[in-house]
This record gives structure tokens, sequence and C-alpha cells, in this order.
């Protein structure tokens, strides 16, 4: 007698319902995240069309690296690959490569730095003289906490933990530019799009 052990602990029905409201509910945090962002270059100066656009393109190019420079690695980066021979398993080391390629990121490093250049433009033509002097300063601060904390990781490259550029920015953001939330709001953005 055969046993089946792999069942769905809810009816059919009621799993089709759950994966309808699943499919309602990333689709509704979807929708708010990209106005979230769409609301964010708003207030940088850009149209709703064009900030979904930028956000589009940030989306696409994240997966885009331009090669720059090939340097050749100190230590190899070595892989680990299981090998069958004769009904046994061997895991074998494998050189993979001993190139470093360094690359521009278009979605994480090319377009920001854009609309960052776009937005230093923008407020030297209209005299925000003190504006940009507070964004070259926090941008420095954030840089100097952000190469602190960054490791290299071997397949990854250089690495830091995904919540501490955003609080430090945050941070720097709100105590070089007190009281002025448009400044805080501008400060914070330009050193997150920089960094």
């Amino acid at each position: 007698m055969k046993k089946d052990y792999n069942f769905i602990p809810i009816g059919f029905p009621l799993f089709i319902v759950f994966l309808v409201f699943l499919f309602l509910l990333l689709s509704i945090l979807v929708f708010l995240y990209t106005g979230g962002i769409v609301a964010v270059f708003a207030r940088l100066g850009f149209s709703p069309a064009i900030g979904f656009l930028l956000f589009l393109f940030t989306l696409i190019g994240s997966a885009i690296n331009i090669p720059i420079k090939r340097l050749k690695s100190k230590v190899p980066l070595i892989q680990e690959r299981v090998v069958n021979f004769f009904r046994g398993s061997y895991r074998v080391l494998v050189v993979i490569s001993e190139d470093i390629l360094v690359a521009l990121n278009v979605g994480g490093a090319l377009i920001p730095i854009i609309i960052s250049l776009y937005e230093f433009i923008r407020m030297l033509v209209s005299g925000h003289f003190i504006q940009i002097l507070i964004t070259i300063i926090s941008v420095i601060i954030v840089s100097v906490f952000c190469h602190m904390f960054a490791k290299p990781v071997k397949g990854v490259g250089i690495a830091i933990p995904f919540f501490l550029p955003p609080f430090i920015t945050v941070l720097v953001a709100f105590l070089l530019a007190r009281g002025n939330f448009d400044g805080i709001f501008l400060t914070g953005i330009l050193s997150v799009l920089l960094i």
C-alpha cells in the first residue's frame, strides 16, 4: 500500500483564494512602493512620468554592469564542485578566476550619479549654496562611515550591511539640516544617491 505524505493542509478552493489574496497584497505593496519612489522624484523636481521612468530604468539597470577595468587578484577565486565517479562523490576545488572585474552598475551607480549631477546643477543655478555645502559635508561623513563598515566578500565584492547607509544618511541629514524639512529631504536623498 502506497502512502502519500504530500498534501495541502487546506482545501483547493481556499488555496486558490489564498493565492489571489497574496497576489493582490503583493500588487498593493508594489504600487505603494513605486508610488513612494515617484513621490520622492517629484520632490526632486521631476514630473511623475519622468520619476516613474527613472525608477523603471534604475530597476532594469540594476542588472547591467559596465566593465571598467580588470585587475589581477592576489588570491584566486576557488569554487567547490562535486565529481561523481564509480558511485562515489568527491569534492574538488576548482580555480574559477584570477581576475577581479571592476564594473559600474547602471541602476545602482550611473543613474544616481546623473540624477545627483542634475540636482547639483539645479541647486547651483537657483543659488542654494548653503544647501550644496551641507550636501557635500553629509556625503563626506556618510562615505567615511560606509567605508569603515565595508568589507570584501569572496565571490560577491565589497559588501556593507544594507540598513547602514540609509540609516547614517538620515541621521546626518537630520543633524545638518535641522529645522529645514526640504533641506533634510534633499540632503538625505542626494547623499543616498551619491553613496
